[in-house]
């Protein structure tokens, strides 16, 4: 009898998560990261980096919806979007969904992770041929620094806070994102778990260096099965719009888009957050 194999990701010293493999299909070392991709038979296909599961197919839709329309939401035009990671895809797909954007400088540091999607999550990478794509093989924190009052949107659709993704987490990053955006500009980022210790410690660093930085910040949630704990947290910054406050649901809703988990009442509510989040984030804040 063949042995099944197993995909398993600590969630911390004592949990972890684990996947039947039915199938690999990538299995490689680029120059930044170890990159899989694998099919299970409940999440179907699945991409980690370093070990660490960054999308399947059975729940992305959870995470590209929240990153991206909340402030599509909020803010009344955008037209130029700087988004920084994201080689999966999705994020660019949501995005792509808007006519109204008219250029999206999308940079990723690692090529192979666009490659290997391209090939085997195509329903995820559906948008790299969009012609308002610019697509820049670089590090964000690089780019970032030369622009200036450029963009209405900065989306973070970055890894965890160490490896390649490590820089998009630091103060010197979130003031060089600061003075890339417009006067009423927005950036959201992917802001961790609040649940187990280390990951809340992420958490809680990243509310502090962006309440550092900008006037307005608050963080929503939302529920994601294959990340740890499944419950998610993403930070909203903005130098004049809030996320509640200048929302406008009506005029969202005349869009007729179709989202499988964002509407205009989730987006009040996630805002809504735990007393234990709460907690955790007004204890990074001096």
């Amino acid at each position: 009898m063949a042995k099944e194999l197993w995909f398993a990701e600590y969630h911390d010293d004592n949990t972890r998560l684990g996947m039947r493999v039915t199938r690999e299909l990538v299995a490689m070392q680029s120059e930044f990261q170890a990159i899989e991709i694998f099919e299970t038979p409940t999440f179907g296909r699945v991409l980690t980096l370093d070990g660490l599961v960054m999308l399947t197919e059975k729940d992305e839709f959870i995470y590209h919806d929240m990153i991206i329309h909340v402030p599509m939401a909020v803010h009344p035009k955008v037209q130029n979007v700087l988004l920084i990671g994201g080689g999966d895809g999705g994020s660019l797909r949501e995005l792509c969904r808007y006519p109204e954007i008219e250029q999206i400088d999308m940079v990723e540091i690692d090529s192979e992770v666009v490659n290997q999607c391209r090939r085997f999550l195509p329903q995820v990478a559906a948008a790299y041929d969009d012609p308002r794509l610019n697509l820049i093989f670089a590090d964000g924190l690089k780019f970032v620094r030369h622009n200036t009052d450029k963009y209405d949107l900065i989306v973070i659709d970055s890894t965890d806070p160490f490896g390649p993704g490590e820089s998009l987490f630091t103060k010197e990053f979130y003031g060089n994102c600061h003075r890339a955006l417009r006067a009423d500009g927005i950036l959201v980022n992917q802001h961790e778990s609040p649940y187990y210790p280390a990951d809340a410690e992420e958490a809680r660093l990243i509310y502090q260096r962006l309440t550092a930085t900008f006037p307005l910040v608050r963080v929503y949630q939302a529920h994601i099965p294959c990340y740890p704990s499944g419950h998610w947290l993403f930070g909203f910054a903005s130098k004049r719009w809030d996320p509640l406050q200048d929302f406008d649901a009506e005029r969202w809703n005349a869009r007729g888009l179709y989202t499988r988990y964002y509407n205009t009442d989730l987006h009040t509510g996630c805002f809504q957050l735990p007393t234990y989040v709460k907690e955790l984030l007004e204890s990074g804040v001096e």
